[in-house]
């Protein structure tokens, strides 16, 4: 069961290969995340990750990590505060902020780092339901 307070952290990054996979499979092939020269010209100077991408791993460590096998994903707040770079190292932080037990439901803040410099990247909060894992 989880609890108020529980904090779960996943580390991950992507490659330009992946990004290049998301592009493809959204339809979202703003050359901001594609191509090198053009993201040079930018006030980023190399290619960005694609926010939704990166938030992409929220779904991922509900769906199968914490809590795990179940979790229904309700809802997502996002924000983007800095910029995402592929094949930089990164962690989620995921902080049970309430449980709402007569739902089987928790809210959840979620959380992404750079994991070197500390900077949150993107930040948010998530609503999942898991009849078995939230009681």
């Amino acid at each position: 069961m989880i609890a108020i307070n529980e904090v779960y952290t996943h580390e991950f990054q992507f490659s330009q290969e992946e990004v290049n996979q998301f592009a493809q499979v959204t339809g979202d092939k703003n050359p901001v995340h594609t191509d090198a020269e053009y993201a040079a010209k930018t006030m980023f100077k190399k290619p960005i990750m694609h926010g939704m991408l990166s938030a992409s791993l929220f779904s991922k460590v509900f769906g199968t990590l914490f809590p795990g096998e179940g979790t229904i994903y309700l809802k997502q707040s996002l924000n983007f505060l800095k910029p995402m770079y592929v094949d930089v190292a990164y962690e989620a932080v995921f902080k049970v902020k309430e449980v709402i037990k007569e739902k089987n439901r928790a809210i959840v803040e979620t959380v992404i780092k750079d994991k070197n410099s500390g900077l949150i990247c993107t930040s948010g909060e998530a609503t999942v339901m898991n009849v078995d894992k939230i009681k």
